[in-house]
């Protein structure tokens, strides 16, 4: 089965071409809603591109920055993140994204390995960049997001001062657009070299199966350095003349009251801000009383029952009221990434009307490979291959698992300065190898079994998968988060199942409130762990279960796509 086309490609164009047909068509349309203070301002499309080109001029007549040369841009989603992104795409200049959670010697080494000319930044890092600029020969300008104390350049004084734009720089979709560095799971940090080609393939491939535009509100929570906003969140929006909503914060509270304003239909997010929805409205019922925790259940075993027959519109009409007081009653499209998403948090939104779609991509590939079709989700799959996309199993075992790998226009042109790392995850015939593991069902649809790089192979040569465990660990109330690895018992000269537990703390206290246990001791946590582990891994095959685990008291350090870095826990060979 492929994935149906529901209107005709925008074209194969660049970057800053795609902005102007955007600005041109929808002018006068919302661009872009923020928060100033309790204010929601609206910027149309014909304010962003008066001051992308006021910016591209001062970058190209007052600094003299050159088709090619590198700009780093670091802060929170903001206009202005998104102005500077566009004026530097409008001059042919490479975009280096930075990470706001970074500290100083990685921001260093980024600046320094992507040999970045200026950086502009939010105030808050402006003092760090004036002590690390002259370690970095090639770092020759700061340019800040307010007027600051610090005699730096803003974009405020340069909107003052420049008072005409600047057309286009002649920009070829062969050219390199974008290096991301990638903070992910491994630890290694590379720079994934992306072209206009790479992301507006991608951005194409999004539009043409997606229906989207001028009527629509994306509301964006993930950060604009990664790829999975940067593509889905800022360029496929501003190609269909949608409107994008930033919000000011992700505390529960702030963030549903900013929802119920906005009135979102298309967000995009990561399975453990999902999981955190699904969690507060069954804690929500379970504080309730009894009458309408018999109403909430009665509901979700009806729309389990009808929906199939129904195409899921009894489970919307149902749940109305419960979308509706998280400001999602016009949501159309909740879109999943970054990481696996648990089916029992799929399968719960579903029931409850929610339209969840769960996709799959790579920072090498722009990112996104596959989505779930509206007409035909199959949420415990990662969807189908979007258009112009190829998908094989490489080196496929009995059961059909193998290596992902890929081909198209969307997959990176190579890893910056780092030829070696590029050879490694490409064949001689060109695919690209992802490094997770999975298959493919008859009707095309992806599933993912984990990582090549975390299988753990067992004395008698069967493979298990970290993550298949931690998903069904996942589903106990008292587990908030759970790493699997492969430890080794020097005794038994084979390699164990391991788990490193982080409990759900609230939900653990009370369990032992409720059971007249003041103060359980770590024995008393440990036992119950204990039994979780036991009950939830007992639809898994012997040999995948848990032997042993640890318990630690703090969250999992993770990347900014809300992964655990795993290497962390693989180095530390607990025993």
């Amino acid at each position: 089965m492929s994935f149906p086309n529901v209107r005709q490609s925008i074209g194969l164009i660049t970057i800053p071409e795609m902005f102007e047909r955007s600005c041109t068509l929808y002018k006068e349309q919302i661009a872009i809603m923020t928060k100033e203070g309790d204010e929601w301002i609206s910027l149309p499309y014909k304010f962003l591109y008066e001051k992308v080109t006021l910016l591209a001029k001062y970058l190209k007549d007052e600094i003299g920055l050159k088709k090619g040369n590198k700009v780093a841009i670091i802060g929170q989603n903001s206009p202005y993140w998104v102005i500077s992104y566009f004026a530097c795409h409008w001059l042919g200049l490479i975009v280096i994204p930075v990470d706001t959670r970074l500290k100083t010697p990685e921001i260093k080494f980024i600046l320094k390995d992507s040999e970045s000319v200026v950086i502009i930044a939010q105030d808050t890092f402006l003092e760090e960049l004036l002590k690390i600029q002259r370690e970095l020969p090639t770092l020759k300008h700061i340019i800040s997001k307010q007027p600051n104390k610090l005699n730096i350049t803003s974009l405020q004084d340069i909107f003052q001062k420049v008072k005409t734009g600047i057309p286009m720089e002649k920009v070829f979709l062969e050219d390199y657009a974008v290096i991301l560095y990638t903070s992910g799971t491994t630890g290694i940090s590379k720079g994934v070299l992306l072209s206009h080609k790479n992301i507006i393939s991608d951005v194409d491939a999004v539009y043409q199966t997606i229906e989207y535009g001028p009527n629509d509100r994306f509301f964006s929570v993930l950060p604009l350095h990664h790829v999975y906003e940067q593509t889905c969140g800022l360029i496929c929006p501003i190609a269909g003349g949608a409107t994008i909503a930033y919000a000011s914060s992700l505390k529960s509270k702030v963030l549903i009251e900013e929802m119920r304003y906005v009135k979102p239909t298309v967000m995009l997010t990561v399975p453990l801000l999902l999981e955190k929805i699904v969690e507060g409205i069954i804690r929500k019922v379970k504080e309730s009383g009894i009458l309408k925790k018999l109403i909430f259940n009665s509901l979700r075993i009806t729309a389990r029952n009808l929906d199939k027959l129904f195409k899921g519109k009894i489970s919307k009409t149902l749940f109305r009221n419960v979308r509706a007081q998280l400001g999602m009653e016009n949501l159309r499209y909740l879109i999943s990434g970054g990481a696996a998403l648990p089916r029992w948090v799929s399968f719960a939104l579903e029931e409850m009307g929610f339209p969840i779609l769960q996709g799959y991509g790579l920072s090498e590939t722009s990112p996104v490979i596959t989505l779930n079709p509206p007409f035909c989700p199959r949420n415990e799959s990662v969807g189908l291959p979007l258009p112009y996309v190829e998908i094989k199993i490489h080196e496929p075992d009995n059961n059909g698992i193998g290596e992902i790998a890929i081909k198209g226009p969307m997959v990176m042109v190579g890893y910056y300065q780092n030829e070696e790392a590029t050879k490694e995850v490409f064949t001689e015939d060109g695919w690209f190898l992802t490094g997770d593991m999975g298959y493919m069902d008859k009707d095309g649809y992806l599933y993912i079994t984990g990582r090549k790089k975390s299988v753990i192979i067992t004395s008698g040569g069967k493979n298990i998968y970290p993550e298949e465990v931690e998903i069904a660990l996942l589903r106990s109330p008292y587990i908030s988060e759970v790493l699997v690895i492969g430890v080794w018992d020097s005794d038994k000269n084979k390699e164990d199942v391991h788990a490193i537990v982080y409990p759900n703390f609230e939900n653990v206290n009370q369990y032992f409130e409720k059971r007249g246990i003041k103060n359980p001791n770590t024995n008393d946590l440990h036992e119950l762990i204990h039994r979780e582990i036991v009950t939830y891994s007992s639809d898994l095959a012997n040999y995948k279960r848990v032997r042993k685990f640890t318990i630690r008291e703090e969250e999992f350090p993770k990347t900014t796509s809300m992964k655990i870095k795993r290497y962390l826990f693989q180095q530390q060979k607990i025993k």
